[in-house]
């Protein structure tokens, strides 16, 4: 547990001792089963600014505590009761000091008001305020993550894992270690504040494993460690946490066979090199089976320092036995490639609706663009600007169509239990259109059958991979990525590029399931809460909500 212990978000949030003795991984190394009683994580989460180095150099940067310490991982199980209130204690107004978090990959079945989305589901918490997030994950497992969900405010640190645990997962035979010491998550890091950094170029200094890193130029600073046992099977639970570049993820000498992307289960497909795009997961399952040594783990991205020299770009595996050092291990050769197309769901495994592209209920083609004189990405011609009121509080006051929903052109009105197709030609800026691709696209609320995917002219109907993120590809390759999805989860949903400087510059919509079925199902809970949720007793709402909302978009 030595990398783990040693990050910046250096202790697992969990909720019994029973869990705490499993995910440290000092007792037992599969998550254990939990009581069925069990409420799930109930605390409260202090988002305060510290001084920290992960790479060696210090600054100012935001994080989640606890009470008592740093929150890394969130364990969770099928059926947990999630109640946890996030209190604003920001106070460096070199950067953003309202917040709001976001939890990766939930649907929020119900609970669309607790998707974290600053002014599409809710206000942005103010300082010296909090906002108590509650939702069941009844129908998921997998790997997810949190993070803010306000302006670029995840770049200077809001970010974390978050695993649900099924006790009867159909993978469990292959793998023996599935706790906190094999959660991995891949991050840049910056040396600026993120208000620093609005305009382009947006180059990370560091690339941080587990929280720990080094750049270029600087000390030789601790590195993660993974620590496993000659002969053990582990699934790591890999997690793009970066806020723009995607990485290209190898442990020399190891194979790694795929059994999940994106919190939905799959056939298991074996790789030597896998691309993790900002907001996707996998888990992995790697065998011990080298000699006992340490072996470097590399994270190679795609903009920032490009080189493994001095350890950049790193972490360690570590064969229990072997010596404390620095690997010697070489990279390659790949022989094993990444196909995404070849990532198949373990069930319910077609994608909806006819299996012919264009025939879905609703079929809508975006084409994104970037407009270089103002800094703004569009979609279908529309730069998303956040709205004075949230979309969901504009549901709840009466509003149900998309030509009277804020903001105008970026609020796309779904029927409820539809078929939608929703496709996305990639785009270059030597083109007219979008720069700094490939675009990671993620869906709030939904996990999609993707029967197009990047890299691949032909559609799949049969058994698309099924995800929530998804690279749009290069228009080099003609690329042109098309999911499908069924609209059985009322409320607005955030898509967007989950490079955060692009949504920051726009590049984002609202599709808005459902809006007279949100209007009448979806009820924020708490009268304590009533100052800090909005859209909770529409019958109150007055200026006072607009001056709550226009007061934070700073």
């Amino acid at each position: 547990m030595h990398a783990l212990t040693n990050l910046i978000f250096a202790i697992t949030l969990i909720h019994s001792p029973a869990a705490a003795s499993a995910l440290t991984g000092v007792e037992v190394r599969r998550a254990p089963s939990q009581s069925t009683n069990a409420l799930g994580p109930v605390t409260n989460i202090n988002i305060v600014n510290k001084n920290i180095a992960p790479d060696g150099f210090t600054r100012s940067y935001c994080l989640y505590l606890t009470i008592h310490d740093y929150v890394n991982a969130i364990p969770l199980y099928q059926g947990d009761k999630f109640r946890i209130n996030v209190i604003n204690k920001l106070n460096d107004t070199s950067m953003n000091t309202t917040t709001s978090v976001h939890w990766h990959g939930i649907f929020q079945h119900q609970s669309n008001w607790a998707d974290g989305a600053s002014f599409v589901t809710q206000c942005p918490i103010l300082p010296s305020d909090s906002f108590l997030y509650k939702f069941t994950v009844s129908d998921q497992a997998g790997t997810f993550w949190y993070h803010s969900h306000l302006s670029a405010q995840y770049c200077d640190g809001l970010r974390g894992p978050l695993v649900i645990y099924d006790d009867h997962d159909p993978h469990a035979d292959m793998y023996d270690v599935d706790d906190a010491s094999t959660v991995i998550v891949l991050s840049d890091w910056y040396h600026k504040a993120s208000p620093q950094m609005y305009t382009p170029p947006f180059t990370p200094d560091a690339t941080l494993i587990n929280g720990l890193g080094r750049y270029s130029g600087g000390p030789q600073s601790p590195l993660a460690v993974i620590n496993v046992e000659h002969g053990k099977r582990y699934r790591f639970r890999l997690i793009g946490a970066s806020c723009d570049p995607w990485f290209n993820f190898t442990m020399d000498g190891h194979k790694m066979t795929i059994i999940e992307a994106d919190g939905i289960e799959v056939v298991p497909v074996v790789v030597d090199s896998l691309p993790i795009f900002a907001g996707q997961r996998y888990s992995v399952v790697v065998t011990a089976d080298q000699p006992v040594d340490n072996y470097w783990i590399r994270a190679f991205p795609d903009t920032g320092p490009q080189t493994f020299d001095g350890g950049l770009n790193s972490a360690i595996l570590r064969y229990a036995g072997a010596p404390t050092n620095d690997p010697t291990t070489n990279q390659g050769p790949y022989v094993l490639p990444f196909d995404e197309g070849a990532l198949h769901p373990l069930s319910d495994a077609g994608a909806p609706g006819i299996a012919e592209p264009g025939k879905a209920d609703v079929n809508i083609n975006f084409v994104t663009s970037f407009d270089v004189a103002q800094g703004q990405f569009s979609m279908n011609g529309v730069t998303f600007v956040a709205p004075p009121l949230p979309v969901l509080l504009q549901i709840l006051s009466g509003v149900q169509h998309a030509s009277q929903l804020l903001p105008n052109g970026s609020v796309y009105e779904l029927p409820y239990n539809k078929v939608i197709e929703i496709s996305i030609p990639a785009t270059e800026l030597n083109q007219r259109g979008a720069r700094g691709g490939p675009h990671p696209l993620h869906l709030h609320g939904v996990s999609c059958a993707f029967a197009g995917v990047a890299g691949s002219s032909s559609y799949n109907f049969v058994n698309p991979v099924r995800r929530d993120t998804v690279s749009t590809g290069l228009q080099a390759n003609n690329d042109n990525v098309t999911l499908r999805f069924v609209t059985n989860n009322p409320g607005p949903w955030f898509f967007h590029c989950h490079i955060d400087w692009h949504l920051h510059e726009g590049f984002g919509v609202v599709m808005a399931e459902a809006t007279s079925q949100t209007a009448t199902e979806e009820h924020p809970p708490g009268s304590s809460l009533v100052h800090l949720i909005c859209g909770y007793m529409v019958n109150h709402i007055s200026d006072y909500w607009v001056n709550q909302c226009s007061s934070t978009h700073s």
